[in-house]
């Protein structure tokens, strides 16, 4: 299945994108959509009530433990100092938790910097590049900014990945493959079985990543089952974060576990001292309080649980999530006036059309008081 869907912004647009008097920038630019944040959606809200429940960005609603924030604290008299542009303690730190290999381990400014490099390394402007849609609202710009061609194959009608229609959809011109597991922004997630299943038909040329920025959240398996599949598959990387789990989200740290071939070829293309001093530092500091994961991960699945029996006394329809988000069908409720009024109750969410799903919306799981919060507003909005 080939281009069967087109995700907002992708290809098809001509012409220059701007000019400054006599300059005219490549028309390339023209092609790369506009990467719509989370905190857009809490300016509108913001500037319609005193509070806002910010519910948009799928970040963590508690802050890092106390040994995080204190060891930034004490980084911070050392930012004269440029960063360690290999980060070299964070990676270690990467190697001793997921057991990898020192060398195959990249970090980034955020998994995005990470998704970014590996496009430009790897994609020529005659090269293939096969994702789910609707699925993370970046992956357009891999394609967008490197001339390649997309190929997008539609979620099945339960949101989740259809893996046979993602294998048929490889030709000789594919060269890189994304699966996010669970997806964003619908949440449903697939098993590490399933994957290896995948990587088991795809041509070994094919880089496939695996990106896994709210694997912590899922409960159907080990969040760490993936890990054995890079021993079997030499193709394969792994994409993770700080942003979500771990509460890091303002620090911007992601990394990859793949080859040495992988990390040498990103480090290549992107420009140095990406991840900073401060975000190394909480990021190994992190590492050590895997206790906070597992109380971040039970407090989601309450809340998940919670919001999941709300909205079915509401009639709505929502994705299996294995997230700390949502992904609620509005069904004959239309979109842009459910948005407005969450908006104006000061609360904000990602709305659907924005993430390739007209018609939804993205909730994360925010505070109990900022779910009741929610679920108030949307009761009023729908009627």
């Amino acid at each position: 299945m080939r281009n069967a869907t087109h995700p907002p912004g992708g290809g098809g647009r001509t012409g220059t994108f701007s000019r400054v008097g006599s300059v005219t920038f490549i028309e390339r630019l023209a092609r790369i959509p506009h990467y719509s944040a989370g905190a857009d959606s809490a300016a509108a809200a913001a500037r319609q009530a005193e509070t806002v429940a910010m519910l948009a960005s799928n970040e963590s609603p508690f802050p890092p433990v106390e040994e995080v924030v204190e060891a930034v604290r004490r980084a911070a008299g050392e930012i004269n100092r440029y960063p360690d542009p290999g980060a070299g303690k964070l990676r270690r730190a990467l190697a001793d938790r997921y057991d990898h290999p020192l060398g195959g381990i990249a970090v980034g400014n955020g998994s995005c910097e990470i998704l970014l490099a590996a496009a430009e390394a790897l994609l020529e402007p005659w090269h293939e590049i096969v994702y789910a849609w609707p699925s993370f609202s970046m992956y357009p710009h891999l394609a967008a900014a490197t001339d390649a061609r997309e190929v997008t194959v539609p979620l099945t009608d339960r949101y989740r990945h259809d893996l046979d229609a993602m294998a048929a959809a490889v030709t000789d011109q594919t060269r890189l493959m994304l699966v996010c597991n669970p997806n964003n922004p619908t949440g449903t997630h697939i098993s590490s079985d399933a994957v290896a299943q995948l990587l088991e038909r795809v041509p070994g040329r094919v880089l496939v990543i695996l990106d896994e920025a709210y694997i912590e959240f899922q409960t159907v398996e080990d969040p760490d089952a993936s890990l054995e599949l890079l021993r079997r598959f030499s193709n394969l990387v792994i994409l993770r974060t700080f942003s979500k789990a771990y509460g890091l989200a303002g620090l911007r740290v992601g990394f990859a576990l793949g080859s040495e071939e992988f990390k040498a070829a990103v480090d290549r293309v992107r420009q140095p001292f990406s991840v900073n001093h401060l975000a190394q530092t909480a990021a190994t500091e992190a590492l050590r309080h895997q206790d906070d994961v597992v109380r971040r991960v039970e407090w989601n699945v309450v809340e998940r649980l919670w919001m999941e029996e709300q909205l079915a006394e509401l009639g709505l329809d929502v994705a299996d999530s294995q997230a700390n988000f949502c992904w609620v069908s509005l069904g004959e409720h239309g979109e842009p006036d459910v948005v407005a009024a969450l908006a104006r109750a000061g609360v904000a969410v990602r709305p659907g059309q924005a993430l390739g799903g007209s018609g939804h919306l993205r909730v994360t799981y925010g505070t109990r008081g900022e779910n009741e919060r929610f679920i108030e507003a949307l009761r009023g909005a729908i009627g």
